[in-house]
């Protein structure tokens, strides 16, 4: 645990809150490397259960994992030539190697399009072969010049699925797929609530026909990109040759997608949920769902209450709960109780002498202020829905938080006010590029994406005045 726990109130500071968090909870650390980041063991768990979370999904789904090589050569990056222009300020490039300058530069991957279309151009032959749905989890290197921890990195990990399909329609239907599963981990799992929806062009991925994209809004009012999807039609098919012959015996190319969800996602869980103590973990990411802080000053009031903490121990782990005892004698409660708080440890089991007297132990939940009691002997066998109560009040807060800070507005100066006090809009938006980017520089916002469901209608675009037939969410973003 870090020597130094004070945390900046939200409302005062809320970038120092979340680096005074990350720090105070062991988190993340600053690499000496400028813009990489250490994952600290408690951090990486989190990551863990999000990560295992979706590839379980993935793997339900028919994907396979498999694994591509970190250098990619250069010349692969230029056959796109949208994918070469969007990535070309973020490329770390290696041009030396065993002591000599190699003869082509190597590009250490920022994405993988380019290597699973080379391999694919081997692989694929027939319509027999399709589809193909792969997916990696790896490390990524885009040079970052603004780096926060988790957020905005050089080198974070991720997940990046890659397909190919024999039409595009089932290209289409895959990229939506892969966006609901994202969807279903942000609000399953992190309990953060999420817009789903299209990407603008300005927004779209370098190389992709369209960009789908699940947002989260944070309690700054910022939004966080929490994973995309990309139709890319054929654009890198035909930039790696990679055909099938089709049931017609006619030689096509294929269509492919491309998808992914990062290490950000952590970063995202701290700010949508946290607060002026720290962390607050949806129960199913947290490495620890339930702490167990033994009560007693004197070493007779200890051995007392030992056994009966070892028992419930015992009995929540058989009931699979992810459980600790913190039966430090160097601090005190207090302190105990302050730094699971900052650890977001959804629930706290508190068992002293008096307890036992009455046969309960003490319950603290994370995110509520009052204590409750529990029969002793039934405390292990309550946690399970305990802990999914919790769950699903993080999740309802979260939504609540949402709903009451998205406004709808009319014109641009509504949109301006609205950006001004911290909310994300939603107005009816005709895309044109050159508003969206001159917008984009006068508030330091950006159109996040045209969510789903909120089809049809008719307005005028908040940007231009022009007729619209959908609306968008505005929003400062990370």
């Amino acid at each position: 645990m870090s020597d130094d726990r004070k945390i900046t109130p939200q409302a005062q500071d809320f970038p120092q809150w979340y680096q005074d968090v990350v720090a105070g909870a062991e988190l993340a650390a600053n690499s000496p490397v400028r813009g990489a980041m250490v994952i600290r063991p408690y951090g990486y768990a989190i990551w863990e259960y999000i990560r295992d979370a979706l590839d379980r999904k993935l793997k339900e789904t028919g994907h396979e994992n498999l694994y591509m090589p970190i250098f990619i050569p250069l010349s692969f990056m230029q056959r796109e030539a949208q994918h070469v222009e969007g990535f070309s300020p973020e490329l770390a490039v290696v041009t030396h190697g065993g002591g000599a300058e190699l003869e082509e530069p190597l590009v250490v991957r920022p994405t993988s399009e380019t290597m699973f279309g080379e391999m694919w151009s081997k692989w694929i032959r027939s319509w027999r072969d399709l589809p193909v749905l792969q997916n990696q989890w790896a490390n990524i290197v885009r040079w970052e010049l603004r780096p926060r921890l988790f957020l905005r990195t050089t080198e974070f990990l991720w997940q990046e699925g890659h397909t190919a399909h024999a039409t595009a329609e089932e290209a289409e239907i895959e990229t939506r797929l892969a966006l609901e599963l994202y969807r279903q981990v942000c609000e399953e799992w992190c309990a953060m609530p999420v817009w789903v929806g299209l990407k603008t062009e300005t927004e779209r991925f370098a190389g992709a026909v369209r960009t789908y994209a699940a947002e989260a809004l944070m309690l700054d009012g910022k939004a966080l990109q929490a994973g995309t999807s990309h139709f890319l039609g054929q654009n890198f098919a035909r930039a790696f040759d990679v055909t099938f012959q089709d049931r017609n015996n006619q030689v096509a190319h294929v269509w492919t997608t491309s998808w992914g969800m990062s290490t950000r996602m952590v970063g995202g869980v701290v700010m949508c949920h946290g607060d002026d103590r720290g962390l607050v973990l949806p129960p199913r990411i947290a490495p620890v769902q339930v702490v167990i802080v033994p009560i007693g000053r004197k070493a007779e009031e200890r051995g007392r209450v030992q056994p009966a903490v070892a028992r419930l121990e015992a009995e929540l782990k058989s009931a699979g709960i992810r459980v600790k005892v913190d039966d430090r004698e160097e601090v005190t409660p207090g302190f105990k109780f302050n730094e699971w708080e900052l650890k977001g440890v959804p629930l706290r089991l508190e068992l002293g002498p008096k307890d036992l007297d009455k046969g309960v132990v003490t319950l603290k939940r994370r995110i509520t202020a009052a204590k409750e009691s529990l029969p002793l002997d039934q405390a292990a066998t309550l946690t399970p829905a305990l802990l999914e109560e919790v769950q699903s009040q993080i999740l309802r807060r979260a939504v609540e938080f949402r709903d009451a800070n998205t406004v709808p507005v009319g014109d641009k100066g509504e949109l301006l006010e609205a950006l001004d006090q911290g909310k994300a809009a939603l107005a009816f938006y005709a895309e044109n590029r050159p508003a969206e980017e001159a917008f984009r520089a006068e508030a330091k916002a950006t159109v996040r994406l045209f969510p789903f469901g909120d089809e049809g209608g008719e307005g005028s675009c908040v940007l231009t005045g022009a007729t619209a037939s959908r609306r968008a969410i505005f929003a400062r973003s990370y």
